[in-house]
């Protein structure tokens, strides 16, 4: 029974890709959604991918984590730059015996940060660290949906190989149960030879129903990574060939490569320049604060007023030319006692820095050991194929003699069922072999950078 599976590797590889900005993905978000509706889509590897990336939700929600820490950026580099701010006021008042007294405040007001310890800058530089850092968790987590949807397309693949050699399988056991029943009929074997050559036919026709029932839900497992819409009517591109077999680049190459290069291992270089900046904006908080600031303003009333009083008016103009009013200043706070609030902020920044870069360690070891795992993944599984394959081939020879020795009727029932079962377990490996083969060398050369391609 073809019912061997590809295990999903629980490791993670580079994926070089473009990023759209927002809006594009968007837009285009909306026209692949269109396009899918009432129509069926048959893709091939990469187009899979390439849907994955503008439309899985997980991905475009760290795109918007993106989008939100580069507004705080936008924010901390305006912290630089003095404020404006205009008010005014108008007043109505009522005295018994003076009527109604009308007065008025109008105000510019503005302040600017000149000095702050170096917190400003410090929190400018890490803001930006913040924005590349959201950047490669969108690599990082396009990289594991990459890897589950070649897993799951590779999956599919087999499902279909094991339906063709199925289907070949029950067109062999149905002409050897017409040929059996014949040389029934002609009194040359025995009743119990057919009903062997009908529990056979039988066993080959539910191989092949599980067959396609595995297809089926494997379908269904590849639609549900790539969030297709309900009710997509979705297939895959069968490629002309698999690479099985492709040149495994040396560990410690691969290694070097994946430490340089790999999303995870550059944010944990940013996590710990960023722990860095927080200790260097903590002690800031012991330095003097250097500020400036000014006022424009003017007012209107007291004697100098509109007084309404009996319906009669009287204004006596040049207000606001005799009260405006110009002020400015520089102010310097000196930080004497916080109640230890400074000297916390740094201890925690210290105890950060330091969990960042016992994170980095981790991360780097963590990477070295995956792609060692996977280089002897791949040895293994490119050894298993080539054994396999000759497996196959043997096994598929002697079966075909054992075929037309059956068909002569020079053949033994018990002999030939023997090669018959040996010819499909070979069968089942091989398959399994060449599949499980292209995805364990497919992962560890994209750790070098390779793309993956079928």
């Amino acid at each position: 029974m073809f019912s061997g599976r590809l295990r999903i590797l629980s490791i993670g590889f580079i994926v070089h890709l473009m990023l759209t900005t927002p809006l594009m993905i968007t837009a285009q978000s909306k026209q692949d959604t269109a396009a899918l509706t009432g129509t069926k889509a048959v893709w091939n590897l990469q187009q899979s991918l390439e849907y994955a990336r503008r439309n899985n939700i997980q991905i475009n929600t760290l795109r918007l984590t993106e989008r939100s820490a580069n507004q705080q950026l936008l924010l901390s580099r305006s912290a630089l730059l003095p404020d404006l701010f205009a008010s005014g006021s108008q007043n109505l008042n009522h005295r018994r015996n003076q009527g109604n007294t009308i007065t008025g405040a109008y105000n510019l007001n503005s302040g600017w940060t000149l000095y702050r310890g170096g917190y400003l800058r410090s929190d400018i530089r890490q803001k930006d660290l913040a924005v590349q850092s959201a950047n490669l968790r969108v690599l990082e987590e396009d990289n594991n949906i990459t890897l589950q949807i070649t897993s799951a397309y590779l999956n599919i693949l087999l499902d279909k190989e094991s339906i063709i050699y199925a289907e070949d399988l029950v067109k062999t056991s149905k002409s050897q149960l017409e040929q059996a029943r014949r040389q029934y009929a002609a009194g040359s074997i025995a009743r119990r030879d057919v009903v062997q050559f009908e529990a056979q036919l039988a066993n080959d026709q539910y191989t092949l129903v599980t067959s396609q029932n595995a297809e089926r839900q494997d379908l269904l497992n590849l639609r549900t990574l790539l969030q297709l819409p309900a009710g997509t009517n979705f297939d895959i591109v069968e490629p002309d060939t698999v690479l099985s077999e492709l040149v495994i680049t040396p560990l410690q190459e691969v290694q070097q490569y994946a430490l340089q290069n790999r999303p995870e291992i550059r944010n944990s270089d940013l996590n710990v320049q960023i722990a860095e900046l927080d200790l260097t904006k903590a002690r800031a908080g012991y330095l003097p604060t250097l500020s400036a600031s000014g006022s424009l303003g003017t007012t209107t009333g007291g004697n100098n007023t509109v007084i309404i009083n009996n319906n009669a008016f009287s204004s006596n103009t040049g207000q606001f030319g005799r009260n405006f009013y110009q002020q400015a200043g520089i102010t310097l706070s000196i930080p004497i006692f916080a109640n230890r609030t400074n000297k916390t902020n740094v201890e925690l920044a210290k105890i950060n820095i330091e969990q960042a870069e016992l994170d980095r360690r981790n991360a780097s070891i963590t990477l070295s050991q995956e792609v060692e795992q996977a280089y002897i993944n791949a040895l293994n599984a490119q050894g298993q194929y080539n054994a396999a394959r000759e497996q196959f081939r043997y096994n598929q020879e002697v079966f075909r003699i054992s075929n037309e020795e059956l068909r002569l009727g020079a053949a033994n029932i018990f002999t030939f069922y023997q090669q018959r079962n040996l010819y499909v377990q070979a069968l089942q490996n091989y398959i399994q072999a060449k599949y499980n083969a292209a995805l364990s060398v497919s992962i560890y050369n994209f750790y070098s950078g390779i793309p993956i391609t079928l």
